[in-house]
């Protein structure tokens, strides 16, 4: 299945220039290996309406799926959750819940994680951690879910 995937790293030292963003580029390699096609890659601060702003510009332009990187802390700049969350028309907790099981058997600090995925409008957000290694990996423990569910968020309701 072709999966129109959008890409939004959220730091605030690769916005300001401290060091160049690896979360997004990680995650790239990886939609582009699952045979997705990757429509809108954005980098903006820990600020919870740069983040709504780029969720809903690239929801506006026809992303299915869009992932995002950092923030996913319990820093006090670590937003992500809290800025997908009050855009979100429902919560599907399986996906952080396998996340965070899963990457509990690589690291204990996996339990701080805040890993969550959401629907907005009929988009799949998925909110994964700034670290590349962790994205890509829980990417990897919920991809085979992503075909359905999409899917279903793309099938036009029939009336009666």
């Amino acid at each position: 299945m072709n999966i129109q995937v959008g890409i939004i790293s959220v730091s605030d030292r690769a916005t300001e220039g401290v060091y160049e963003d690896a979360g997004g580029p990680a995650l790239k390699d990886a939609a582009v290996c699952y045979g997705w096609e990757v429509l809108a890659e954005d980098v903006v601060p820990d600020e919870i309406r740069d983040i709504q702003r780029a969720l809903r510009m690239q929801v506006n332009k026809g992303c299915q799926l869009i992932l995002t990187t950092g923030g996913t802390g319990v820093a006090s700049r670590d937003v992500t959750p809290e800025a997908v969350r009050e855009m979100a028309v429902r919560e599907l907790p399986g996906f952080g819940e396998v996340m965070r099981i899963e990457s509990m058997k690589i690291t204990p600090n996996a339990i701080l994680s805040r890993n969550l995925a959401v629907i907005v409008d009929s988009t799949l957000v998925i909110c994964l951690p700034g670290k590349p290694k962790g994205a890509v990996e829980c990417l990897g423990f919920v991809k085979g879910a992503i075909p359905h569910c999409i899917k279903v968020l793309q099938e036009v309701p029939t009336s009666c």
